[in-house]
């Protein structure tokens, strides 16, 4: 079953990459107050990194001013290819932060995991959600990993 419009977020850890290396990154603590958060399949793959993400990092500056504190992209990567996805993208210069869901846990928590072949971990549903103090608010999923239209930048904007 996966998370709907409604719940609270479960609760669980992500991974950044700081200058120090490989930190935790809480959950509840992420989701205070009003965050946006896009999960991708896997970074350096061709939708998350032409459509994806580019469509959150020209906008990111546009949630900001709607009152939202953060802007998360979560990826079913080790914090290493997460960190160097996002200097690649300019995520990080936006102002985004992509964490690692690197066994795939808190994905699989959500109920937005996908399996496949040669996938170790599984990868993540596209999706984008709004969250306001750990409830969603708002949660567009993908049909297809390789579409994005409903979890663009634009299309979650449009729901503010």
């Amino acid at each position: 079953m996966s998370i709907s419009k409604g719940d609270k977020l479960p609760a669980g850890k992500l991974v950044k990459l700081g200058e120090a290396g490989p930190a935790e990154v809480d959950i509840a603590e992420l989701s205070q107050g009003r965050v946006a958060i896009f999960a991708v399949p896997g970074a350096f793959t061709p939708t998350c990194s032409n459509s994806h993400m580019p469509s959150f990092v020209k906008n990111a500056d546009k949630f900001r001013e709607k009152g939202f504190a953060r802007v998360v992209c979560v990826t079913v990567n080790d914090p290493f290819v997460a960190g160097a996805w996002s200097k690649a993208t300019g995520a990080g210069e936006a102002g985004i932060e992509v964490l690692a869901d690197a066994d795939g846990s808190y994905t699989k928590a959500l109920g937005l995991n996908i399996e496949g072949a040669g996938w170790v971990n599984g990868r993540s549903k596209r999706y984008a959600m709004l969250v306001e103090d750990g409830v969603v608010s708002e949660l567009q999923v993908e049909e297809a990993p390789g579409t994005c239209s409903v979890s663009s930048g634009d299309s979650l904007l449009d729901l503010v």
